[in-house]
């Protein structure tokens, strides 16, 4: 899948969370996500706020933070299914919630190939 169908199928398929998802669609959708936030960022830098002592928090944008709301579901959805291309139940992202190993088998799950062939969650999209 190219980059530009990825994003299409990214906006398209905005809160699906049946299916799945390869792997070209699923990392290439973390690289527009990742691109367009860090533009953002740059482009509208948020406020500088004091927390005492002369030291200051960076804040983000309403732009940002907008950006992030609208982002949230299809993000959680593409990585749903993502997870049913790998023949994992969709729950398996609240895996991330356990410190550093969550992340980590989380992570493992979303390199991984497809699976062979249909499995309960729907026919091979490869």
């Amino acid at each position: 899948m190219s980059f530009a169908d990825a994003i299409k199928s990214y906006f398209k398929n905005y809160a699906t969370f049946t299916g799945r998802a390869r792997r070209s669609e699923f990392w290439f959708t973390v690289l527009f996500t990742t691109l367009v936030s860090a533009g953002l960022s740059t482009l509208f830098p948020g406020a500088n706020v004091p927390i005492g002592d002369g030291l200051t928090m960076q804040q983000s944008s309403p732009i940002v933070n907008l950006w992030s709301i609208a982002t949230i579901v299809p993000s959680l959805a593409i990585t749903w299914r993502r997870l049913h291309d790998v023949n994992k139940p969709g729950p398996y992202f609240f895996y991330i919630l356990i410190p550093i190993a969550g992340l980590i088998m989380l992570i493992i799950q979303l390199v991984k190939d497809s699976a062979p062939g249909a499995n309960a969650f729907g026919a091979p999209v490869k």
